[in-house]
């Protein structure tokens, strides 16, 4: 069955935004651009809300608007192509390869894993992804933590009164200063 993960930049006081909801802080550095990277290709599919996509939409024409590097050129081959679903109750319609989804996360993910296909079904936004974990959704959480304190924002994990045991299974320190934790939830038979 395929793994649901969840991935994005934090920073040590464990917001993904800054509180005006900027992210220029969580700009990476070569090192962690290319840990990016690595997850994506592990990527199935991309599960994502209407703020990330928009973020993520500059990567669409990125060749065309801007002078790239190697690494950046890298990125838009191994991201656009990718399949993405976009959940959003504002957007009428979306570009690339992705569209709209028709049903709720844990629908989704459960039409997702029933379909055949390989790679990860990887969810991108803390509100998706308290969703998918309030459903007991979520296999892995792969944190890259930055150093810096934010004092506000958006969080990494919403506030829940469901504990989750999780095993550390990789970690990781760049020299930017930034440490990669991956972490896969520990599951009891039942």
């Amino acid at each position: 069955m395929r793994s649901v993960t969840y991935s994005l930049s934090v920073s040590l006081d464990g917001f993904i935004t800054a509180p005006d909801g900027g992210i220029d802080w969580g700009v990476p550095s070569p090192d962690v651009f290319r840990l990016a990277m690595d997850e994506v290709r592990g990527v199935g599919v991309h599960l994502m809300g209407r703020r990330l996509y928009e973020t993520m939409l500059y990567w669409e024409n990125a060749e065309q608007d801007h002078e790239l590097d190697d690494a950046e050129r890298e990125w838009v081959a191994l991201w656009n192509p990718l399949p993405k679903v976009v959940f959003s109750t504002t957007l009428s319609a979306v570009e690339g390869n992705a569209r709209l989804a028709s049903s709720g996360v844990a629908e989704e993910i459960e039409r997702l894993r029933a379909e055949p296909g390989e790679g990860d079904i990887a969810i991108g936004g803390a509100n998706l992804a308290a969703e998918a974990a309030g459903a007991g959704l979520i296999d892995e959480y792969r944190i890259r933590v930055y150093p810096i304190l934010l004092g506000g924002g958006i969080p990494y994990f919403t506030r829940n009164e469901r504990r989750v045991r999780l095993e550390l299974v990789e970690n990781r320190t760049f020299d930017s200063g930034v440490v990669y934790l991956r972490h896969r939830v520990v599951r009891t038979p039942s």
